[in-house]
């Protein structure tokens, strides 16, 4: 179990450590090619050791009962967090690459939150919390809603320091919390395009199908079906 942890800390550390104190001095040094590539290797060396870490450690009691009731809340959320990551691919401003054109309004998922992958990873985090509440899960998931979260907000002061005028605009027609620029007015629920829906289904009929013969547990609506 401790070695779970470690293998969490070193993934989530090294994310935040690459992506922001230590990304100029290794771009200067090497460019944005050579960073990407040390990036990669290292985001995937310990992702690796991650999941090893996790396949080794033994299986703790669940700290909670899971239900029929708490499986049908968290599949109704994975459905919405795979909307979120499908919607995000496309148009998103936050992605790496040259800024392009802010759209003139906040729709679909940019509407709903301007982290729509992020929050869609944390929600991934969140429900596999809340139905396999075991400890290695709770750590590695946990993890990772960290990372999302904390990674989302320092987005965002990393765009207001190369994009301030840019960011702060798309920042005032959305919102990092889910649903806060429609509760403030400043953004309108509805405008998803068709790849954000059907995508989102796609993945989540999926994923949740591969429960079973990858983790040996059924989940989503493949749990009553």
């Amino acid at each position: 179990m401790e070695m779970v942890l470690i293998a969490a800390v070193a993934f989530v550390g090294t994310h935040f450590l690459l992506s922001h104190p230590l990304r100029g001095p290794i771009v200067a040094r090497i460019g944005e090619r050579g960073f990407a590539g040390i990036y990669a290797v290292v985001a995937a060396a310990t992702l690796i050791w991650l999941a090893l870490a996790y396949r080794a450690a033994p299986v703790t009691a669940p700290l909670w009962n899971v239900g029929d009731g708490l499986w049908t809340l968290v599949t109704i959320i994975m459905l919405a967090a795979s909307v979120l990551l499908m919607g995000s691919l496309i148009g998103n401003p936050a992605l790496p690459g040259p800024p392009g054109e802010l759209p003139a309004e906040a729709k679909g998922v940019f509407a709903v939150t301007r982290h729509p992958m992020m929050w869609g990873f944390a929600l991934w985090g969140l429900c596999h919390i809340a139905v396999f509440p075991v400890a290695d899960n709770i750590i590695v998931a946990g993890a990772i809603t960290f990372l999302a979260l904390v990674g989302a907000r320092l987005q965002d002061a990393k765009k207001q320091q190369l994009q301030p005028d840019r960011w702060r605009t798309w920042e005032a027609k959305t919102s990092y919390w889910p649903f806060a620029a429609i509760a403030a007015g400043r953004a309108r629920f509805g405008g998803f395009r068709p790849h954000d829906i059907a995508g989102g289904v796609v993945i989540w009929l999926a994923a949740t199908w591969a429960h079973l013969p990858l983790a040996g547990m059924a989940a989503g609506l493949w749990r009553w079906f």
